[in-house]
């Protein structure tokens, strides 16, 4: 069979999901190819439940994968032996949870964790992130001891919508920590849903699960339509009533 996606232009409008390529082909849910990654048409894409994934050389790829993986954040799975490291983690008093302190140092180290594998977060991505992140609309939750970036976890949210995009981690369970922290964030601020974009065998024992594209496009619809979050500001003390949802 002869699949074909959408070439675009710099400035053109992504072609409807529907016409992503399907499951039984070589590239299931990849939409279309080329166009412009800057943080205008980051912000297009995600509000249509679109992403870009593509590795050093290739193309700009987008893609709007069926069905789709999210976490609900009431859905977080926490293990005792989590519960445990994140208590200790919590009771160092060199160790300090922030947000949007270093993003572009987070999405580095994300790539530099997945380098040996192959990394989509080139140095176009991180400039395009960077951008979006200049715009409010791309956030980092990162886990310091003293002056050194342990972990940390990268996404966008536009309105009530958080799309996570990666994480690292240089100490035991410290994406898995920040992990619970961007949930309970989420539930403070009523955002009911994290897309996690790709199905993988670790999301579904965080508690993520797949639903169909036409629900995960509807939810976008009306969770980015909603007022945006109106404080990504971060204090000792909502770390730890953040995480009291578990511990």
């Amino acid at each position: 069979m002869n699949w074909r996606i959408a070439q675009l232009a710099p400035g053109d409008d992504f072609p409807p999901v529907s016409q992503a390529l399907p499951a039984l082909s070589p590239f299931p849910g990849l939409l279309a190819a080329g166009g412009r990654l800057d943080a205008a048409t980051l912000e297009r894409a995600y509000r249509r439940g679109i992403f870009p994934w593509f590795g050093p050389g290739e193309p700009i790829l987008w893609w709007s994968t069926d069905p789709r993986m999210v976490l609900q954040p009431q859905c977080l799975r926490v293990t005792r032996s989590l519960k445990q490291s994140a208590r200790r983690l919590l009771r160092n008093p060199a160790v300090r949870l922030r947000i949007d302190t270093a993003f572009p140092s987070v999405m580095q180290q994300c790539g530099a964790q997945r380098a040996a594998s192959g990394t989509w977060i080139t140095p176009e991505m991180l400039r395009a992130y960077t951008a979006l992140h200049a715009r409010g609309l791309a956030h980092s939750f990162e886990l310091w001891e003293h002056d050194t970036l342990k972990a940390g976890l990268y996404g966008v949210c536009i309105g009530r919508m958080f799309y996570g995009e990666s994480m690292f981690t240089t100490i035991a369970d410290g994406s898995k920590t920040l992990l619970m922290a961007l949930c309970g964030f989420c539930l403070r601020n009523d955002i009911a849903l994290i897309d996690c974009q790709q199905q993988t065998a670790f999301l579904a024992q965080m508690g993520a699960g797949p639903i169909p594209r036409t629900d995960f496009i509807h939810r976008v619809e009306q969770a980015t339509q909603r007022p945006p979050v109106p404080s990504w500001q971060y204090d000792e003390s909502t770390f730890l009533t953040d995480c009291a949802h578990w511990l």
